[in-house]
């Protein structure tokens, strides 16, 4: 959509977002593409690394407390992202995870922050089970983990307008799959993943 071209277009112009991979992507195969979170343009940054063919079928994970409380940001993200929203504080009993494996379950990749919410700090923080439940719904699909470089420092929390910092997507390869993980260690080994990408 034209909308999206233009939020990508200008984001390369101000900061660059230039895409390093570990290896060249297997654009054959569904994916969950999980990272560090420190800003509102964390989603277009990696949405610009991907290839123009990969972005089509890709599905950012967004709170719907945040990009749909206007009607501006709910434009932007249902329209110029392709976002699926999440109630962060659904009702009691409510799966906040049943819209993300509608979409995975239909073939979709989608782009998701395991800590649940921004942080100032360069490396994420510890990150809630959600990915966890998506990698035993969905064992067939990969998990990329991605580091975002300088994103904090080019918008960080609180700020609306980003500053002309050049920043990288450290994009890795995709986590090996080990049976009968435990969920602490799993979260464990995804974060160090992202981690080792910052190094």
């Amino acid at each position: 959509m034209w909308i999206s071209k233009l939020l990508i277009g200008f984001l390369r112009l101000l900061i660059g977002a230039s895409a390093r991979w570990e290896s060249p992507p297997d654009l054959s195969r569904q994916r969950i593409y999980y990272a560090n979170h420190t800003s509102h343009m964390d989603t277009l940054a990696i949405m610009a690394a991907l290839p123009a063919e990969a972005r089509v079928n890709v599905k950012p994970v967004a709170a719907a407390d945040y990009w749909g409380k206007t009607p501006f940001r709910s434009y932007i993200a249902l329209k110029g992202l392709n976002a699926v929203l999440i109630e962060r504080n659904a009702a009691s009993g409510a799966n906040v995870l049943e819209p993300i494996f509608e979409v995975v379950q239909a073939g979709h990749s989608i782009i998701i922050f395991p800590e649940g919410t921004r942080s100032a700090q360069p490396l994420p923080g510890e990150f809630k089970s959600g990915l966890y439940r998506l990698s035993e719904r969905f064992p067939d699909v990969d998990l990329v983990p991605i580091y975002l470089e300088n994103l904090h420092r080019a918008m960080p929390k609180g700020k609306h307008v980003p500053l002309p910092i050049l920043c990288t997507i450290r994009i890795g390869d995709p986590l090996p799959r080990i049976d009968g993980e435990d969920k602490p260690t799993f979260l464990a080994r995804a974060r160090e993943a992202i981690v080792r990408l910052a190094q």
